[in-house]
């Protein structure tokens, strides 16, 4: 298992007129902790777009516990379960301290710039396995 936390601060811009994180933004910011995934395991999203590899959304869920409200701090908490074959599933939990507010999950799949379905490239395996702690 793989798990990266990410820094999340609500801005004024993300809230309703009540002051309370509008339920988009949650994609948005699962997004910027995905990319800070990509970033920490060494393997960047600019870096697999280099390589002609895309990641489309196939699915994406969540299920909203409390509000966040503007300038709250919140820990995007994301979580790889299981290595990737042709598609990479992702769990999120939003924490506001000790509070769980929100949990999600996405699932995208590899594709080549010319849309064909695709398994990830060797270099991001090879440092998928050696988060999982596996051999090459």
């Amino acid at each position: 298992m793989i798990v990266s936390e990410t820094k999340i601060r609500v801005r004024y811009a993300e809230t309703d007129k009540m002051g309370i994180a509008y339920h988009a933004n949650y994609f948005t910011w699962f997004e910027v902790a995905r990319v800070n995934m990509l970033d920490e395991l060494g393997a960047s999203y600019r870096d697999l777009e280099a390589e002609g590899f895309l990641l489309p959304v196939l699915d994406c869920r969540a299920k909203f516990l409390r509000s966040a409200f503007f300038d709250d701090r919140l820990v995007v908490k994301t979580v790889m379960k299981d290595p990737p074959l042709a598609r990479i599933e992702l769990a999120y939990e939003v924490m506001r301290g000790e509070e769980l507010i929100c949990t999600g999950n996405t699932a995208h799949g590899f594709i080549t710039q010319e849309g064909e379905i695709s398994r990830p490239p060797p270099r991001f395996m090879t440092l998928i396995r050696q988060r999982f702690g596996k051999q090459d």
